[in-house]
């Protein structure tokens, strides 16, 4: 058995209109489910849904989860940061120097993400979200590498990536030192067992390094667990 990543979601003060930035960003559709909350559904297969899940609480701490987007040229890349500027994103200075290829901005709510450079061969066919950037140690690619049953696509400098077999986004570690947190991350990874027994798949989760945490991040099902540099993530019923 391994886990299947279902989605990347967001806390979001204002969820609608978040994921209305994050459609016209992205070009996906919306949907507003009971269940779900509001989502844009996946790009392609694989894929993975971003949800965007109510909490008023506000943002103090640069994210250790963003988003790497992709451009196809240079021009590209310009019309996406366009695009996100005219939406009500903003530039911001995370400490990147003047000579970066990539851009760095942050969604209405503050959310950091970098719209990548044409020419990075890394990204290449990965889609418009190139990679869900992680702040973690080589240990914890490892850990998700079992997970998801994913390889790993890069290993070096304390640095880790997957992908699916089918392509898609890649996830990727930064490796130490790692960022201070205050608590809660705003974003996080869902994932769903790929057998349908949530119960056995969490015990296995947790052999793999992951500790438990609790319920009810979003809904009362949901299981939360922390992987191994403690970022939390939650394993929800089948779908």
């Amino acid at each position: 058995m391994t886990s299947h990543l279902y989605a990347i979601s967001v806390d979001a003060a204002e969820p609608l209109r978040l994921a209305r930035f994050w459609s016209g960003v992205l070009g996906r559709e919306i949907v507003d489910d009971p269940r779900e909350g509001v989502a844009l559904l996946p790009d392609g297969d694989p894929g993975f849904r971003v949800r965007f899940l109510r909490n008023p609480t506000p943002k103090t701490t640069q994210n250790r989860v963003h988003f790497d987007l992709t451009s196809g040229s240079p021009r590209d890349q310009r019309e996406t940061v366009a695009r996100a500027l005219a939406l009500g994103g903003r530039h911001i200075d995370i400490g990147q120097g003047p000579d970066d290829g990539q851009v760095v901005l942050a969604d209405p709510e503050g959310n950091e993400f970098c719209v990548i450079e044409a020419d990075n061969t890394f990204l290449a066919g990965c889609g418009p979200i190139g990679a869900v950037n992680c702040d973690g140690t080589r240990a914890v690619g490892y850990f998700w590498r079992a997970a998801l049953g994913w390889p790993l696509v890069w290993d070096q400098d304390e640095e880790t990536a997957i992908q699916s077999p089918g392509g898609g986004a890649k996830v990727t570690w930064s490796g130490p030192p790692l960022m201070p947190s205050d608590g809660r991350d705003r974003l996080h990874l869902d994932v769903v067992p790929s057998g349908g027994d949530r119960d056995a798949e969490v015990d296995r989760l947790v052999a793999l390094g992951a500790t438990r945490v609790g319920t009810g991040r979003h809904t009362a099902d949901d299981v939360v667990l922390a992987d191994p540099d403690g970022t939390e993530f939650c394993v929800l019923t089948p779908r």
